[in-house]
C-alpha cells in the first residue's frame, strides 16, 4: 500500500500524539529530573540547601525529628526563604510512642484596633498587602519553642546553633538577593527594614549581590537574647522545658517584645504588649478523613488544609484510575471536585475559636456525594457555590439568607487581576520568567523531617516575605498575613477581622497514615495552590502507584475558579475566574481541545507540580523515601 504524504503526516501527528500522552500519563516516565532521596536513619528537606544542612547538623548531634524541623524552620527565616522570624508556623507532628498526629497552631492573630471600621475608613477593601499594618503577632518564635519544649530532645542553644551562624553571616543566594533588589522602593518606606537588606545603599544596586556575605546583626542579637534567657535558668536549675518557656518569655514579654512594640508602632503597626503577651500557640486535634484506606491529616479549619480532605471524599466517589492519570475527564473531574471544596472554603473556612464553622458537616463522606452529584461530565461548573453542610451534622444553615445575598450581590463571571501564580505563564524572556517564579514562590516554604524512633514533622510556614517590615532593631522580619481577612460577611462570616482572630490561611502541612503506620509526610508552597498540588501529589501515588519523587514532579493542574486568599487590592481582584485551568505546556493537543470544548480557557507552564516535599515510608524494606520537586530550590539530605 502507498500512502500519500498528509496521510503520512496524519500517522506520524497521531503517533506523536499517543506518545506525548504516554509520557503525560506517566507510562514512560521512570526518570526524574532529581533523584529520590534514601535514608535509613532520617531525612531533613525544606526549601534552602543550607537550611536542610542545618537540619542534617542537628541530626548528627543526636537530635530527634524535632529538633532538626526546629533547626530548619530557624535557618529558613534567616534566610527570608519567603518567609521571616515575625511570620506563622503550621505544623503536623506524628509521635510514635502514643501513635497519633498531633497539630501545632503558631498562627498570629489580628493585634488590638485592627477592625472592619478600621480599615474600611482607611479606603480598604481588605487589609493591606504590605506593611506595619499587614502584619499579625510573631508565631514562629514561639511555635519553636513549643515544639521543641514539648517534643524535641535539644536545648534551643544547639537547635538555634545553625540560624545564628547564618546571622553572623552567611553567603546569601540569587534567588533572595535578587527580591531585595527589586522591591527595594517599598524596602526603603521602612527604615529598619532598610538597614538590614540594603547594604549598598545610593549605590546602582542597593541589594547583596549573590554570594556576598549577608550580615543580620540585630537578629543575631535577639536570638542570643532568646538563648542567653535559657542559659541562665538552666544555671539556676530550671528543667529543659521550664529553660525554654524562659527564652520563650523573654520574646513575648521582655525587652525583645518591647522592641518589637516600639519599633512596629514607630511605622505605623497596632501591635501591643497586650497583644503579644496574650498570644500562645495551640495544640490541636487535627481534622483526618478515610481515602480507600488511607488516613489524611490536615490542620482544623482556621487553613484551607480541609480544602484537600474535601476534595478527596468526593473523588471516592469516582473511578479516577480507569479514568487514567491526566485524562480529560480526570482533569476535569479533579478540578471539579477542587472548585467545589474551595468554594465551600471561600464561605465557610475561620478561626473556629472565634465562630463554630459546620466543619462535621462539610467533612461528611454523605455530603461529599451530595457535591459529587454536582459534577456533569460535559461540561465546567461555571457558578459552583458553597452547599449547605448543616443538615449532615443535624442543624439548620443559618447563613441561608447572606448566601442568597451573596449569589445575587457577587458576579463572579470575570476577573481582570492575575494571580500570582498565574500570572507570565508563558515568559517572553528570562526577566519575565525570574518575576513570574519570584511571585509563584512568594509567601511560604515547607519542612519535612523523620527519623529512624519514628517521629516525622510536616511544617509550612510563612509570612514576613521581602518586602517585609523589621520591627524596630530586632532584625525581625513582621507578617503580612492580615490580608487574608475579609471586612464583610458577605465574603466569608467566619474570617472578618477582629482583634486576637487568626486569619483563614492557605498554609497546609499534611501527613497520612496506612494500616495504622506512617504513609506520607508532604507539604508544598504557593498560596491558594498549595492543596491543589498536594491533591494531585497524594492521587499520584494512592491511585497510580508514582513514587514519591515521581509524584513531586508529575504534572498538575492548577484552578483560579476561586476567591484569592493573598493579593489584590479589591474585591473584584479576588473573584474566582470560572473556567481558568493552569496546565503544563507539554498537554497533548487533544487534551487540549477537549478541555475547550467543554468551556475551560487554558494558559500554560512549564512546571506545574509546585515545590513539594515529601518522604515515604517504606515499611517492606524499613526505610525512607524523600521527593523534592524540581520546581525550586527545595533540597533534601537523607542518612
Amino acid at each position: 500500500m502507498i500512502l500519500t504524504l498528509a496521510q503520512i503526516h496524519c500517522m506520524k501527528r497521531s503517533l506523536l500524539l499517543a506518545f506525548s500522552f504516554l509520557i503525560v500519563i506517566g507510562i514512560t516516565a521512570q526518570n526524574t529530573q532529581k533523584p529520590p532521596l534514601h535514608g535509613k536513619k532520617w531525612m531533613a528537606i525544606t526549601g534552602k540547601p543550607l537550611a536542610a544542612t542545618a537540619g542534617s547538623m542537628i541530626f548528627q548531634q543526636g537530635g530527634n525529628a524535632v529538633d532538626a524541623a526546629c533547626a530548619m524552620l530557624a535557618a529558613t527565616c534567616t534566610m527570608w526563604d519567603v518567609l521571616s522570624w515575625g511570620g506563622e508556623t503550621q505544623a503536623l507532628i506524628y509521635h510514635p510512642k502514643l501513635k497519633k498526629v498531633i497539630a501545632i497552631n503558631a498562627m498570629g492573630v489580628a493585634p488590638t484596633g485592627a477592625t472592619p471600621t478600621f480599615f474600611k475608613e482607611k479606603g480598604y477593601q481588605f487589609p493591606p498587602e504590605f506593611g506595619p499594618l499587614a502584619s499579625t503577632t510573631p508565631g514562629t518564635p514561639g511555635g519553636i519553642c513549643y515544639m521543641l519544649a514539648n517534643y524535641g530532645t535539644m536545648s534551643l542553644k544547639q537547635v538555634l546553633a545553625p540560624a545564628m551562624d547564618m546571622a553572623a553571616g552567611y553567603p546569601i543566594e540569587a534567588q533572595t538577593a535578587n527580591s531585595i533588589e527589586r522591591a527595594k522602593d517599598r524596602i526603603k518606606q521602612w527604615p529598619y527594614s532598610a538597614k538590614v537588606m540594603l547594604p549598598h545603599l545610593g549605590e546602582k544596586r542597593e541589594a547583596p549581590y549573590a554570594g556576598e556575605i549577608f550580615v543580620q546583626k540585630d537578629l543575631l542579637q535577639t536570638l542570643q537574647k532568646m538563648v542567653d534567657a535559657e542559659q541562665a535558668a538552666l544555671k539556676q536549675g530550671k528543667s529543659r522545658k521550664e529553660a525554654i518557656q524562659t527564652a520563650y518569655d523573654r520574646f513575648y514579654k521582655g525587652d525583645i517584645a518591647k522592641e518589637i512594640v516600639r519599633g512596629m508602632q514607630e511605622q505605623g503597626g497596632l501591635i501591643t504588649m497586650e497583644d503579644l503577651a496574650k498570644w500562645k500557640p495551640i495544640e490541636e486535634e487535627p481534622l483526618r478523613i478515610t481515602y480507600k484506606g488511607i488516613d489524611v491529616y490536615k490542620l482544623q479549619e482556621w487553613t484551607q488544609g480541609p480544602m484537600m480532605l474535601q476534595a478527596l471524599n468526593i473523588l471516592e466517589n469516582f473511578d479516577l484510575k480507569k479514568m487514567g492519570y491526566n485524562s480529560t475527564q480526570y482533569i476535569h473531574t479533579v478540578y471539579q471536585a477542587m472548585n467545589l471544596s474551595f468554594a465551600d472554603r471561600d464561605f465557610y473556612y475561620g478561626d473556629p475559636a472565634f465562630v463554630k464553622t459546620p466543619i462535621k458537616g462539610l467533612l461528611s463522606k454523605e455530603y461529599a456525594k451530595q457535591r459529587a452529584l454536582l459534577i456533569d461530565t460535559s461540561k465546567n461548573l461555571a457558578d459552583a457555590r458553597p452547599g449547605d453542610p448543616y443538615p449532615f451534622e443535624g442543624k439548620t444553615n443559618p447563613y441561608l439568607s447572606l448566601l442568597e445575598k451573596r449569589r445575587v450581590e457577587l458576579d463572579t463571571s470575570k476577573r481582570e487581576f492575575l494571580p500570582g501564580h498565574d500570572n507570565n505563564q508563558i515568559a517572553k524572556n528570562d526577566k519575565e520568567e525570574e518575576l513570574y517564579q519570584d511571585r509563584l514562590w512568594r509567601g511560604t516554604t515547607t519542612v519535612q523531617s523523620a527519623d529512624q524512633e519514628g517521629w516525622i514533622v510536616s511544617i509550612t510556614p510563612s509570612g514576613g516575605w521581602i518586602p517585609a517590615v523589621i520591627a524596630g532593631n530586632t532584625g525581625i522580619g513582621m507578617s503580612q498575613r492580615m490580608q487574608s481577612f475579609v471586612l464583610d460577611s458577605i465574603l466569608n462570616p467566619f474570617n472578618v477581622v477582629a482583634p486576637g482572630k487568626r486569619p483563614r490561611v492557605t498554609l497546609t502541612p499534611s501527613l497520612a497514615l496506612k494500616d495504622g503506620k506512617p504513609y506520607l509526610s508532604f507539604a508544598v508552597q504557593g498560596g491558594d495552590t498549595q492543596d491543589q498540588n498536594l491533591l494531585q501529589f497524594f492521587l499520584n501515588m494512592a491511585e497510580f502507584g508514582m513514587t514519591v519523587q515521581q509524584a513531586s514532579e508529575a504534572a498538575n493542574i492548577n484552578s483560579n475558579q476561586l476567591w484569592l486568599s493573598l493579593g489584590g487590592t479589591k474585591i473584584s481582584d479576588r473573584k474566582p475566574r470560572p473556567g481558568n485551568i493552569l496546565l503544563q505546556n507539554r498537554t497533548p493537543e487533544r487534551v487540549r481541545e477537549q478541555l475547550k470544548k467543554m468551556g475551560y480557557t487554558l494558559s500554560f507552564t512549564e512546571r506545574s507540580s509546585g515545590p513539594i516535599n515529601a518522604i515515604f515510608f517504606d515499611w517492606k524494606h524499613n526505610t525512607l523515601w524523600g521527593g523534592s520537586s524540581n520546581h525550586g530550590e527545595d533540597y533534601g539530605i537523607a542518612w
